[in-house]
Parts: structure tokens; C-alpha cells; sequence
């Protein structure tokens, strides 16, 4: 099988309660925002449909939600060309996550009770563990639960919904920060910081330390993308 298919393939989840329409869309976007479908790369409508034995109308449909998302564009005469993500994409994403993020740690601090500080506090204490044993998949998901912690003890269902909308998104550019193991150290020292300044209900200091801390793993990620000559 054509390994870009099979790519595609393996994120077709059929046990979700979606259409067939959303699902196939949830897999190319998904296989796209990854990396698995290299920039450049034209995607044959037929060969998919015949392949996964898919009618091509949601797989029209998904192409053409994705052209609407910048992630693949038509061109005459030649058909989809996969874009994937940019550098444009990479200060996007963050300048949206330094306003959602900053608003949803401030708000948490403001609801947490010391039961609630005591699981952070422990769910870091995990992090450290996990790197210490040089468990970088473990490490990556320990990473989503801190910031799927704040946004659950926020109490702000709207801005979590939100957020879940980028969610792999922020996967790809926590899974390149968290391979480099001077980026994951620095940002599980950020992590406590941010904790400190939650405990002690210092709002200002807490924006600015989820600005820092965001800032510097953009300034990182943009530094792998033009290593790996992602535009």
C-alpha cells in the first residue's frame, strides 16, 4: 500500500460517533499537521478512494475543508498539493495559545483548591521522573496533562472547546520541543515557575512567565523548522 494512504489510514478512527464525512477529515488533517504527508505531496482523490474503499465524496469533502485551512491548496490542472504546516502557522498557533493559556492559568489560580495544587504539584513531580528515565513519549504526554490541568480547574468549558480545536496542532510543536532534551528540561523548570506563582496567587507574574515560557518554545520550534527547511 501507498505509505502516504496507509499513513492516512491509520488515523481513520471508524470507533468515533462521526460521520463518515468528519472522520476521514479528522484522519488527513491529522496525517498532514503530523508531518506523515510531506509538503509538496499530491493527493489522488481516486487512489484514496479505491485504496480505502471510501466513496470520494468525503474525501472531496475533507480536501476541501483543508484547502479552506491553508494545510493543502488546488492547483488547475495538477489537483491537491499538500502545504502543511508553516513558519506563518507556527506564529499563529502561539500568539493564540500566549492569550488562551495565560487566561485559563489565571483563572485556575483563582479556583484551585490545595487539593487541586497538591495533584499539579505531583503531576510535575511525574514529569521530572519521566525524564529522569529519559521516557520522552511518557514526558510528551505528561506535558498535554499540565496544560490540560489548568484548563479543566479554569472552569471554562468555551476556552477548553477552543483549544481542542488546535489540539494537533500542539501536539506536532510539543512533540519537536519535547525530542530535544535542553528544551524539555528548560520547560519543566517553566512548568514549577508557573506553579510557584500560582500558589502564591501572583497574577502578574504568572502572565508573564506563560509568555516567556511560550515565547521560548516558539523561538525554539522556529529554529527546527528552518533546520528541517520547513517553510
Amino acid at each position: 500500500m501507498n505509505p502516504i494512504i496507509q499513513a492516512v489510514e491509520k488515523n481513520l478512527d471508524f470507533t468515533q460517533n462521526k460521520t463518515l464525512k468528519q472522520m476521514v477529515y479528522d484522519a488527513f488533517r491529522k496525517t498532514i499537521i503530523l508531518g506523515d504527508i510531506p509538503a509538496g505531496t499530491r493527493i489522488n482523490e481516486k487512489e484514496f478512494s479505491d485504496v480505502l474503499n471510501i466513496s470520494r465524496t468525503p474525501i472531496r469533502y475533507a480536501l476541501q475543508r483543508l484547502v479552506s485551512e491553508n494545510l493543502v491548496e488546488h492547483r488547475p490542472r495538477i489537483g491537491i498539493i499538500v502545504k502543511g504546516i508553516s513558519i506563518r502557522d507556527a506564529y499563529e498557533i502561539y500568539d493564540i495559545r500566549k492569550s488562551l493559556d495565560a487566561l485559563a492559568a489565571e483563572r485556575a489560580m483563582k479556583l484551585m483548591t490545595p487539593q487541586d495544587f497538591a495533584e499539579l504539584t505531583a503531576l510535575l513531580e511525574t514529569g521530572e521522573a519521566l525524564n529522569a528515565a529519559n521516557d520522552v513519549d511518557a514526558v510528551l504526554k505528561n506535558f498535554s496533562d499540565f496544560n490540560a490541568f489548568l484548563y479543566e480547574k479554569s472552569q471554562m468549558p468555551r476556552l477548553k472547546a477552543i483549544i481542542l480545536e488546535l489540539q494537533t496542532y500542539l501536539v506536532y510543536f510539543r512533540d519537536v520541543a519535547v525530542r530535544s532534551t535542553n528544551r524539555r528540561e528548560e520547560a519543566l523548570a517553566e512548568h514549577w515557575l508557573i506553579l510557584r506563582a500560582m500558589e502564591n496567587q501572583q497574577a502578574e507574574q504568572l502572565q508573564q512567565l506563560m509568555h516567556e515560557h511560550l515565547d521560548r518554545s516558539l523561538t525554539f520550534i522556529l529554529q527546527e523548522m528552518e533546520r528541517r527547511k520547513i517553510g
